[in-house]
């Protein structure tokens, strides 16, 4: 163990002490962005892999060697900070971002934008294989047509200002559930956002002088074509297609809108197959249940907060789509007031980053619709509930990503389900 460097009280002291320095080939990129290598090493007993040892590392490529320092030893692997590469990859890129590695918000900065694509679809395939034990394939992850500068909002946020510290606006650091980092300028947000982002860290610089700030508090700087909105209560608008949305700044909208047209018209094909009917049960303030009503005889959307739902019938109405009719239901009564003949209907379900709830699930497979197209942001928790349908007699069609996150390690999956017992 180094000098002067002594383990947290609960650290696991093997295989490795604390902050010993190793090398190890990176084998692979875990669905968190983590580089994954394997190293020979006496481990507990029963722990033995026939590969070797698992260590994660961020910030590193599949075929690069790489000195790390561990900090972290778990029943099963352990955790390593980076402190050299050995041997580059020949697809590692230059970040454009001089805060890479600091700031928490990209893990993919370093690769090649093609190689992202191909492992964030390699990542999905092995989650179903060995979350839900379903093999199948994988379509080519649609990619954003603007790799950089592509976020329409950015929330950066601050803690109470302290006179002993700097006061930090930004996102949290790296590996750190409460740190902030400074943030002057982001890659990835559209450069609206970036032009305004000054003005409004001058505005939080000035307050905080003024000692009016007990906490922090968070930021929204939300880019549409009528400017740049910081009050979460103002009324803004997004054109999709044909189709204006209007809804508050701070509500949920799709954030990368130079992808969403294509995102949007993939769900409409996907559930206008041999169906009569629609119901969006996660609407919101309406894209699907509005993007997809002319693909349809009827639609019902369906949303728990009576905000959201009451936005989504005005853009119903501005729009002229009379064939939409959206509903307020509690999450205990969502299909109760649904008409429409399961048979001939399709439900579009987006469910937050958690998922579906097990309440949901139950009032979904009790209604039984013909087909289910099920839109996530998070790929694990997806295919968790995958798992879920296909004991219920639904079958997997199609898995289609779309890449609504460049240089980060996230993804937006569209699964498409249909029953095989009709």
């Amino acid at each position: 163990m180094p000098e002067n460097t002594k383990a947290p009280k609960h650290f696991r002291p093997e295989p490795f002490a604390y902050h010993e320095v190793i090398e190890l080939e990176i084998d692979s990129l875990s669905n968190l962005g983590m580089g994954l290598g394997r190293i020979d090493r006496t481990v507990p007993p029963g722990s033995q892999s026939e590969r070797g040892w698992v260590v994660f590392v961020p910030f590193c490529l599949p075929g690069e060697r790489v000195r790390a320092r561990i900090w972290k030893n778990e029943a099963s692997c352990s955790h390593a900070d980076l402190l050299e590469i050995l041997a580059p990859s020949p697809s590692r890129q230059e970040p454009r971002c001089p805060l890479f590695t600091t700031c928490g918000g990209c893990q993919y900065q370093h690769l090649d934008y093609r190689e992202q694509l191909r492992w964030k679809r390699r990542q999905v395939g092995e989650l179903l294989q060995h979350m839900a034990g379903i093999d199948h394939p994988i379509e080519e992850p649609v990619p954003s047509p603007e790799p950089w500068h592509y976020r329409s909002k950015i929330t950066p946020h601050f803690q109470k200002p302290r006179p002993d510290r700097d006061l930090n606006i930004g996102f949290l650091a790296a590996g750190s559930r409460n740190r902030v980092v400074d943030v002057p300028r982001c890659s990835i947000a559209m450069p609206e956002l970036n032009e305004a982002l000054p003005v409004e860290r001058t505005r939080i610089h000035q307050t905080a002088a003024q000692g009016k700030f007990r906490k922090g508090a968070t930021l929204l700087l939300r880019a549409t074509a009528g400017g740049v909105h910081t009050n979460p209560r103002e009324v803004v608008e997004e054109r999709v297609g044909e189709l204006n949305f209007r809804f508050l700044a701070g509500d949920f909208f799709q954030n990368n809108p130079f992808i969403l047209p294509a995102f949007v018209d993939y769900v409409a094909k996907e559930a206008a197959i041999d169906s009569r009917f629609l119901v969006d049960a996660y609407c919101g303030s309406g894209l699907f249940a509005l993007s997809l009503a002319r693909h349809f005889e009827a639609v019902t959307g369906v949303e728990v907060s009576e905000s959201s739902a009451d936005w989504a019938r005005q853009n119903a109405n501005q729009n002229e789509l009379h064939n939409v009719t959206i509903l307020t239901a509690s999450a205990e009564h969502i299909f109760e007031q649904i008409a429409f003949p399961a048979a001939e209907t399709s439900v579009v379900i987006d469910p937050p980053r958690k998922g579906c709830g097990q309440e949901f699930l139950e009032q979904l497979f009790a209604y039984a619709p013909h087909r289910v197209i099920y839109v996530s942001c998070n790929p694990a928790t997806q295919i968790r509930d995958l798992k879920e349908f296909n004991a219920r007699g639904y079958a997997l069609r199609t898995v289609q990503p779309f890449d609504l996150f460049p240089q980060t390690r996230h993804l937006e999956c569209v699964a498409t389900l249909e029953r095989t017992d009709t």
